[in-house]
Formats: structure tokens, C-alpha cells, sequence
């Protein structure tokens, strides 16, 4: 303690409230090392493990892009194909289309999931959040521009803006996850940006092309590599 303090206490405090100041003092120095602690060194610890483990969750690729899931979008898109291409003259090649989108997806989650559990991993990790999130947007985006070319009648364009808006979603989606989605979400988009080039009647050829036959590829690549 220093003379300054000394000084004034000799001069304007009493024994008494002097005995009580230094009990208190005494006490607020003892807390911390008796009850603070040990607590906070706990607390410490448990904020260390948190952070690194978010911190690894953060840099783990998505590896829950299904493989044999993608093959199987892939047939289903080429037996779609098929059936539109037949159901052409009577214009219903977008119903059925529309439809093979939203089993695609249906099958596509099924696979996700199920990849994900034999790996013991959480589907919606921060990998998979990201995937999922930057996936997502591009596909809204091409379901809007759908019932807008549609309504204008320019369902002639509507082949290659499914196939550029589905291979931007990949690309973006495909940062968060293994090297191949990325360079299969390129290829998409190269066939949809030649589906708005070439002559109108190729658009449903470029759906099978892409969504149905990059899917097998790249799917079989995928499960080959990276587990089915």
C-alpha cells in the first residue's frame, strides 16, 4: 500500500472502518482465484474446443454431393427426353420437363441424405448450409425466368436458360464441395449457352444432353472418386 494511502488512513478513518475496508479488499482478491477460477479456465477450454471445432466444420469440403443419385437424375432426365420429344406436337414438353425438375430434386435430397448418414456426417453441416444456399438462388432465379419466357412465348429459350442457371448453381454450390462439381457445373453451362445459339428445334436434345447425360458422367465420376 502506498505512504499517500497510509497517510489518509491514519488521518480520516477509524479502526473500525478501517478493519472492514480491508476485509472487503481482502475478499474481492480471494474471489477470483476461489471461485472464478477454476470456472473460467473451464469456460476457456470449452470456447477453445468450440472454436476449432467450427473452425474445421468451416474448412471441410461438402462431400455429400451424391454420385449414383446423380446417375440416377440422369436416366430419369433421358427417359424425360424422350417422352417430351414424342409429347412435342402436342405441347407438353414443358409439363413433363417441369415434372422431371421436381423429381430430380426429390431424388437428388434422398441420395444427399443418405450419403451423408454412411458417412456419419450432418446433412445441413456449415459446408452443407453453404452448398445448399448458394445452390438455391440460381435455380428460384430459373424457375422465375421460366413463367416469364413462357408468357411472353419464348419457350424456345427456355431449354438454355435452364441449362446456364442449373450450371451456375453448381458452380457456386460446387466451392463448398469437391473439385469435379464445379467443372461439371462449367460444362452446363457451356451446353446451355450453345442451346440459345443453336436453331430452337435442338432444345430438347441439349436437356438430355445435359441433364441427362452430364449427369450420368459426371455421377459416375463422382462415385467412383468421392464414394457413391
Amino acid at each position: 500500500m502506498g505512504r499517500a494511502a497510509l497517510l489518509f488512513r491514519a488521518k480520516y478513518l477509524s479502526d473500525s472502518e478501517d478493519s472492514a475496508i480491508m476485509q472487503s479488499m481482502a475478499t474481492i482478491h480471494r474471489l477470483p482465484k476461489d471461485r472464478q477460477g477454476p470456472v473460467g479456465l473451464h469456460t476457456h477450454a470449452m470456447d477453445n474446443l468450440r472454436y476449432i471445432r467450427e473452425t474445421m466444420e468451416r474448412a471441410t469440403s461438402f462431400t455429400a454431393v451424391p454420385g449414383w443419385g446423380g446417375v440416377a437424375v440422369g436416366l430419369t432426365a433421358l427417359v424425360a427426353g424422350l417422352l417430351a420429344a414424342w409429347r412435342a406436337a402436342e405441347h407438353h414438353w414443358l409439363a413433363i420437363w417441369v415434372a422431371e425438375g421436381l423429381l430430380a430434386l426429390a431424388i437428388g435430397l434422398v441420395a444427399m441424405r443418405r450419403k451423408a448418414l454412411r458417412a456419419g456426417l450432418p446433412l445441413f453441416s456449415a459446408p452443407g448450409r453453404k452448398f445448399v444456399l448458394s445452390f438455391a438462388p440460381p435455380l428460384l432465379v430459373g424457375a422465375a425466368l421460366t413463367a416469364v419466357l413462357e408468357r411472353g412465348g419464348l419457350r424456345n429459350a427456355i431449354p438454355g436458360t435452364w441449362l446456364l442457371m442449373y450450371g451456375t448453381g453448381v458452380i457456386t454450390g460446387g466451392a463448398f464441395s469437391v473439385r469435379i462439381v464445379p467443372v461439371m457445373g462449367l460444362c452446363f453451362c457451356l451446353m446451355g449457352a450453345a442451346a440459345l445459339l443453336c436453331p430452337p428445334a435442338w432444345g430438347n436434345g441439349f436437356l438430355m444432353a445435359g441433364f441427362g447425360g452430364l449427369h450420368v458422367l459426371f455421377g459416375i465420376m463422382i462415385a467412383r472418386r468421392h464414394g457413391g
